[in-house]
């Protein structure tokens, strides 16, 4: 009952002191309204939005009391809310003659040095400020600092100032958090580490610098000292999720895939499901070889971000893994709805086509790889194969060729030029092809003998293959 009178009490104030107020602007009798009375008429009006009106209150303010100081920041507050910017700085340049303590003075002329593009000014009022204020006061300075130079993107100067701030407040959470995004960004890990270390050797128990430490450990690669500093932060904070998230990160680079399993579904029940989260839980079941789970998490992170083609994609290359050509034909032309023009998806279609015995929806598919990416060999190689399966050989032959030419005579299309020779009986040339395969690149003859396996009961090929194998001796 007593806050709910007090309450009563100060709005019936406010009403009263209005009331006065609107006497004094019309010359009629009024009582006296004190200095810190204009102040709550001009929050009044701000709270209300009404900027014309506070604005009225803070000048009317000043008639009845011309040195003041916060009057004058009140207005010039109120006059860079309406982008008087030059204004404003004449009133900030009258207060400071009467107060040049107030930091609200130093920030008020700071955003309208901002305002005006006057940087270089914005930088010298606060470095200079910095050398007459102290406590919270600076550190207020130095943040708005760092601000500055993040608009104009001197980020090491940013860094620099955060660094700064911890050294004098080590248990600023801001800052804290800030430095981690910008020890990233600039690169600045080393230094990171050594402060970091000392603010724990002062306070053992701060999570956020535990985790900037094993962050910036992260940074130069250094996933096993990453990975004890996060064990230390969620001990501290046992739901610290981005802890666990970069653990995993940290586990997956080290391709410890159950401890980044552990790791990421720990995210999960910390947080709400995220795409990213499922998906590298699944890159780790893949890389493990249980395309089964890989499979489940894709198909998690695709129904989150269903206009992500890659994850329809990685879906249908675990199908591919096991052999299911059929689903992951599905997931393909999922994938290819969303984006159509990615030749991996097409090289992908177009070897599910092979193995489902399409063969003209799977030259297509190809086809449409080695236009759009004519220098780059998988398309032609893949091209090349459904031919030959198709017994296309003089086809194959013709489409060797271009292959050669398009890539600049990569070595491994002799090797493929002789195999379609050798199927379309013309043994002589084949045979010189392979010669002239086995002298510039003998590492591709297993392509040659993928293809037709049965040109090994040629005793001109063994005799080709042993001579080569001398010559080496």
């Amino acid at each position: 009952m007593m806050r709910e009178h007090s309450y009563d009490e100060g709005k019936e104030e406010l009403k009263e002191l209005l009331r006065q107020y609107g006497n004094l602007k019309v010359g009629r009798s009024h009582s006296f309204i004190e200095e810190d009375d204009f102040d709550r008429i001009i929050d009044y009006y701000d709270e209300k939005d009404d900027l014309a009106e506070a604005l009225l209150a803070a000048e009317t303010g000043l008639e009845q009391f011309p040195y003041s100081s916060q009057l004058m920041i009140r207005k010039a507050d109120l006059l860079l809310a309406t982008r008087n910017y030059d204004v404003a700085l004449t009133v900030l340049e009258i207060a400071e003659l009467y107060d040049n303590a107030n930091i609200d003075l130093v920030i008020l002329k700071t955003d309208a040095f901002l305002a005006l593009g006057q940087q270089h000014k914005a930088v010298e009022l606060l470095e200079k400020a910095l050398l007459r204020f102290d406590g919270e006061d600076r550190l207020e300075l130095l943040f708005e600092l760092t601000d500055v130079y993040d608009d104009y993107e001197e980020f090491d100067k940013v860094f620099d100032c955060l660094k700064l701030i911890l050294e004098e407040e080590p248990n600023s959470e801001e800052a804290l958090y800030k430095i981690c995004f910008w020890t990233d960004f600039t690169g600045r890990n080393e230094e990171s580490i050594k402060l970091h270390q000392g603010i724990i050797d002062e306070f053992p128990y701060n999570e956020i610098a535990w985790f900037n430490l094993a962050a910036a450990y992260q940074g130069l690669k250094l996933y096993e000292k990453a990975i004890d500093a996060y064990q230390y932060a969620i001990v501290i904070e046992e739901k610290f999720d981005y802890a666990y998230r970069n653990m995993g990160d940290a586990y997956l680079r080290l391709r410890q895939y159950k401890e980044a399993i552990e790791a990421l579904e720990k995210v999960l029940e910390l947080s709400r499901p995220e795409d990213v989260i499922f998906e590298a839980i699944g890159h780790c079941y893949h890389r493990m070889g249980n395309y089964l789970k890989a499979r489940s998490n894709y198909k998690k992170a695709a129904h989150l971000n269903p206009d992500d083609s890659r994850l329809q994609y990685k879906v249908a290359v675990t199908y591919m893994l096991e052999k299911q050509w059929q689903p992951a034909a599905r997931h393909l032309g999922n994938a290819m709805h969303i984006h159509r023009n990615i030749p991996e998806y097409s090289l992908a279609m177009g070897e599910c086509m092979l193995r489902l015995k399409k063969i003209k929806e799977a030259l297509q598919y190809f086809g449409n790889v080695v236009r759009t990416r004519p220098k780059k060999t998988a398309g032609w190689e893949a091209l090349i194969r459904c031919l030959l399966e198709a017994g296309y050989f003089e086809e194959a032959c013709d489409q060797c060729l271009l292959a050669m030419e398009k890539t600049v005579n990569k070595p491994v299309f002799t090797f493929y030029y002789s195999a379609a020779l050798f199927l379309a009986g013309k043994q002589k040339e084949a045979l010189l092809q392979l010669e002239a395969g086995m002298e510039k690149a003998p590492k591709f003859l297993k392509r040659f003998l993928d293809v037709n396996a049965s040109v090994l009961q040629n005793p001109q090929v063994v005799d080709v293959l042993a001579r080569y194998k001398k010559s080496r001796k």
